[in-house]
């Protein structure tokens, strides 16, 4: 008789037998640029309503920090994990996650790093990059494993009354 196993338990053996340690940085990473970026775009949606702290965003010595600084930070650091760091160190989930959260971070204002007019307010400019980069994050997700995301959609698809399919059975 199969072993009776909960949806989670099978989606996860999934993971364990399809994601590999490339699949799982790129994993890692692409949803570190997802969440990062939707979270950055909430909180200075929040500031631009009033909220906050007075003046809006983050200051240091009465001078206003835009949030790339934090990224370029963060991507500095990666790098220098690539280059000095122990291989566990590379392909630690955390730096993983640093080098996606960066790169969102400097994406969100790029437009100010070019030198580009200041569209960061316009309803268009705005509301087209916010679509276009969260498209472009969702495909990253799914692209950096692409054999996770069919198993676990077969897994999710095959859980009808009676069945335990197993993961490890393919």
């Amino acid at each position: 008789m199969a072993e009776l196993r909960t949806l989670r338990e099978r989606i996860r053996a999934v993971a364990r037998d399809r994601v590999g340690p490339t699949e799982q940085s790129l994993l890692i990473a692409w949803t570190g640029f997802g969440a990062t970026f939707g979270v950055t775009r909430a909180i200075t949606h929040w500031i631009r309503a009033g909220h906050g702290p007075a003046g809006g965003g983050m200051s240091a010595g009465g001078r206003h920090l835009h949030h790339y600084n934090i990224g370029i930070l963060l991507l500095a650091a990666v790098g220098a994990v690539a280059l000095r760091g122990e291989e566990r160190h590379r392909r630690h989930p955390l730096t993983a996650t640093a080098y996606g959260s960066g790169t969102a971070l400097i994406v969100d204002e790029l437009a100010l790093l070019i030198d580009l007019q200041d569209v960061y307010w316009s309803r268009d400019g705005r509301s087209s990059v916010d679509a276009a980069v969260a498209l472009i994050a969702l495909g990253g997700v799914y692209l950096a494993a692409v054999p996770f995301w069919r198993g676990a959609a077969h897994e999710v698809l095959a859980s009808g009354p009676g069945t335990v399919p197993s993961a490890r059975a393919r």
